[in-house]
């Protein structure tokens, strides 16, 4: 590696720097506590792990104390020396190390065993690494987490502890980075949903999340917006069943497939099975009724709750759920209009991107090796996609083989204001549950013939998206998305009258208002709103009640005193526009 490229902005060095700090992190933690058993420490993309076999658990006390040896070890400057040993040796060099020990024992024969050497502490490892310790900034690590794993990720294998770390070249990045994970902490949905009345999560229902009243406004305000953009892109729209029988299933592959992530039941002594996806029901929509070329292109659109099962430790409030909306579409169509829709479904997801100030990326998934129908196919497809996005003046990157096994797809990974990148949108090229179903349409010829189709997700699910634009708004939502847009304060009883008529003209030009009539101090009451995350707050005290006028204080806490339909007018066009 050329010394240019000793920075992080080159990824393999970036890995390389972090994997040494796994083992630096392995290595305080064999010196401390002598009892422990090293499983795995790999370099991740933010930071690096090790998972341990402890008989105790790893308090935030004890973490203090490993990064400490950890900085002493950055200090001694040791040199990392790489070996090889022969397998029975290797195995004896390891013996007290049961996890490493498994490992050496799972290697095909003919693999080479390799080790790595700092001061008095070594790790089987392929590499590669830094070539001393010293390299490491000692006072630019954090110890961030840590949490349980199962030995391999089997959950009937036995229960580690993952300790988590972070670390940078310069003490100033590592505390650029801790600020950004507490904003992150600040901005978590979980935490928000809570506070601002929009969702919660019970026992009664893991992995069930309920809406609270705030949060239907919000999500239904949502599902307006989609329904009115869809529309507009000449979607119809549907409702499936939430339980189909086994033989449907069967034919789309999911029972042999998925079933194991699948909620089933038996009625009348047939089995049946909770969706776990639109797409089968939106299939037999299709097949309803005879189609002709001149219906296509169809785009069927469907806001589609399906349930999955999802292991309990994988369940993370709003983004990771047993059940959610999916704002599926699915859209038949020739193989000639292929890339008119494939630009037409960009064109709409750019624009619903954009109103959440969105940025994405765009990634071309191609062909899995385990994949079904004709390579030739296989290659249109992938090549349409790619010249659709490319005569759009945007950029891909490729993701090879990470296709789905029934076509190549776009993948659209959007950026939130801490830069954080989130996976919704898809845009996935389907040739074959179309010849499942058996598909058809009349063509000009007269022939019947077999439509390709398109299954797309804009927003993912609706559950996951209103988590992401939770945390990307910091909960502060854009007006037309607020559940309560206006919070109108009277300053006395005086003014309550008063507070009541705003609040009325309000609500009949269609806005979400409210008034505080309780008897708190006017500083109370805006501040409650402001923690609310309220767009507007009207204090209305005499002066306003004699000029007919209100006293409009932003988020920001700026305040601009206006004649009431001056305001509404106001309010309209900012709902109207959508502006953020």
């Amino acid at each position: 590696m050329a010394d240019n490229q000793y920075t992080f902005e080159n990824e393999q060095y970036r890995k390389t720097y972090w994997h040494t700090c796994s083992h630096v992190l392995a290595q305080a933690v064999k010196r401390l506590y002598p009892e422990v058993k090293l499983a795995i420490g790999p370099s991740i993309d933010n930071g690096f792990y090790y998972d341990l076999d402890s008989p105790f658990a790893f308090t935030p006390e004890i973490m203090e104390k490993i990064e400490a040896e950890m900085r002493k070890i950055c200090k001694e400057k040791l040199k990392l020396e790489r070996f090889e040993l022969p397998r029975d040796e290797a195995l004896e060099f390891m013996k007290d190390e049961p996890y490493k020990v498994e490992l050496i024992n799972d290697l095909p024969e003919d693999e080479v065993i390799s080790f790595y050497k700092q001061g008095e502490f070594t790790d089987l490892c392929a590499g590669p690494h830094l070539d001393s310790t010293g390299r490491i900034k000692g006072n630019a690590i954090k110890l961030t987490a840590c949490n349980a794993a199962y030995w391999r990720g089997d959950s009937n294998r036995e229960t580690l502890q993952r300790i988590y770390g972070i670390a940078f070249p310069k003490k100033a990045e590592l505390d650029e980075y801790l600020e950004k994970i507490e904003e992150a902490k600040r901005r978590d949905h979980r935490k928000l949903g809570k506070e601002l009345g929009l969702f919660t999560l019970m026992e009664e229902g893991p992995g069930f999340p309920f809406f609270l009243p705030k949060g239907m406004v919000l999500r239904n305000t949502l599902i307006d917006y989609w329904r009115e953009v869809h529309k507009r892109y000449g979607y119809v729209e549907i409702s499936t069943p939430m339980m189909l029988n086994r033989s449907l299933w069967e034919r789309s592959g999911h029972w042999d497939h998925y079933k194991e992530n699948m909620y089933t039941t038996v009625i009348d002594d047939v089995d049946f099975a909770i969706k776990p996806m639109n797409c089968p029901g939106g299939m037999l929509v299709y097949k309803s009724e005879p189609h002709s070329y001149r219906d296509l292109p169809l785009r069927i659109g469907e806001l589609g709750m399906v349930h999955r099962h999802e292991l309990s430790g994988a369940l993370h409030g709003l983004f990771r759920v047993r059940c959610f909306t999916q704002d599926d579409a699915h859209i038949f169509m020739t193989w000639e209009q292929m890339k008119d829709e494939i630009k037409n479904t960009v064109r709409l997801f750019d624009e619903v991107y954009s109103v959440f100030g969105l940025e994405y990326e765009i990634e071309v998934s191609t062909m899995p090796e385990d994949h079904m129908g004709d390579e030739k196919d296989w290659d249109f497809a992938t090549e349409t996609l790619k010249a659709a996005v490319a005569e759009m003046g945007k950029s891909y990157v490729i993701n090879e083989g990470d296709g789905a096994f029934y076509g190549p797809k776009l993948d659209f990974h959007l950026a939130d204001s801490l830069g954080r990148t989130w996976q919704c949108g898809t845009i996935q090229l389907d040739m074959q549950l179309p010849e499942r179903f058996e598909l058809e349409y009349t063509g000009a010829d007269g022939e019947k013939h077999r439509p390709v189709m398109i299954h797309r997700v804009v927003l993912g699910s609706i559950e996951r998206f209103i988590g992401v634009i939770t945390e990307h708004f910091a909960g502060a939502f854009p007006t037309w998305l607020a559940p309560v847009q206006v919070k109108a304060l009277p300053v006395t009883d005086r003014t309550a009258e008063y507070a009541d008529t705003v609040e009325q003209a309000l609500t009949a030009a269609g806005f979400r208002a409210e008034v505080d009539h309780r008897s708190e101090k006017l500083g109370y009451k805006i501040r409650e709103a402001q923690a609310q995350k309220v767009p507007y707050m009207l204090v209305l005290g005499d002066k306003e009640q004699e000029n007919g006028t209100v006293s409009v204080r932003n988020r920001k806490g700026e305040t601009t005193v206006m004649p009431l339909d001056d305001f509404i007018a106001k309010l309209r066009e900012e709902i109207d526009t959508k502006a953020r």
